[in-house]
């Protein structure tokens, strides 16, 4: 393995690779394999644990299940989304190179080899493997299929103007799997909550991709920040008020109570703030507007457990 340096200095431009805090008092070879699974900036974690902690709420299991399965999907998500990180980053090695915001990836600047990275990630997929096993069997067979959707979801914005799409499909995955953990089935009120996040999902990211849309159109990677342009803002506004209204009718089909609705109030209120500041052409803001959904996230889970009180 080749040694480490810091990326950040080394690049002109935007760059989400920031080396400080507790991952300078690792060991050096350690900080390589952090950067890869992404430990260092855990809000993609948090993005994949949020829909799962809505879907475990509302399916209304009794208090112990509930924290039980919480934890569960907690750790499994740091896990799962550092596996789907190396995954992407192995994908991407040579396309990473030629983007500022990623020339300083491991893969791509060489700190870790290819032989490395397979090897961690069947580290990451070992303890994941153990956690699935604990779920109700739908659940094992919904945790099953969604490696698939891991494996494909970086090669989608190859073929696909809408990479963000797939990638709702794969992080919402949390959606319809921790309903099936916690009730044991999948109903509409489960559906509606994953379209809701399939939404929530588009919209974001489509934020978080303005970062990359210039070196995106010089190495023809394709997304929804580059289809929609300048007319981001309404569709992104669209995309977040359709996941309100479907988190509304998942609320309703499972029966929850008014405190649901009245404290939906807030998310709503959050998502519409990301859409006013939104600027496309500040990266700095597109991906601090991006870090704001887990507070959005957040309050998500406090409307559903308010409205099974």
């Amino acid at each position: 393995m080749t040694s480490f340096t810091e990326p950040a200095p080394a690049q002109p431009g935007h760059t989400d690779i920031i080396i400080g805090g507790w991952v300078a008092r690792l060991p050096r070879k350690a900080v390589p394999f952090v950067l890869l699974a992404r430990f260092d900036r855990p809000i993609g974690a948090w993005l994949l644990f949020l829909p799962g902690l809505w879907s475990i709420l509302l399916a209304g299991a009794t208090p112990g299940l509930t924290i039980w399965l919480l934890a569960l999907f907690f750790v499994g998500a740091f896990l799962m989304r550092g596996a789907g990180c190396v995954v992407n980053d192995i994908w991407d090695r040579e396309l990473d190179r030629q983007v500022t915001r990623t020339i300083g990836r491991p893969l791509a600047s060489g700190a870790v080899s290819l032989f490395q990275a397979i090897c961690f990630l069947a580290a990451l997929c070992t303890p994941s493997l153990l956690i699935l096993l604990q779920l109700h069997p739908l659940a094992q067979v919904l945790g099953v299929s969604s490696l698939l959707l891991v494996i494909v979801y970086p090669l989608a914005k190859r073929v696909t103007w809408w990479p963000q799409a797939m990638l709702g499909l794969t992080f919402g995955w949390a959606a319809p799997m921790g309903y099936a953990a916690a009730a044991g089935r999948f109903d509409w009120a489960a559906l509606a909550l994953y379209l809701g996040t399939i939404c929530w999902i588009l919209a974001y990211d489509t934020i978080y991709a303005h970062q990359d849309r210039e070196d995106d159109a010089l190495v023809g990677m394709r997304s929804t920040a580059r289809l929609w342009g300048e007319q981001s803002r309404p569709f992104i506004a669209v995309c977040y008020g359709a996941t309100v209204a479907l988190l509304a009718l998942s609320g309703w089909l499972e029966g929850l109570s008014w405190p649901f609705f009245a404290a939906l109030a807030l998310p709503a209120a959050l998502l519409a703030r990301q859409v006013l500041l939104l600027d496309i052409h500040d990266p700095g803001l597109c991906l601090r507007l991006f870090k704001a959904n887990r507070e959005v996230g957040l309050a998500i889970g406090l409307a559903v457990l308010l409205g099974r009180l």
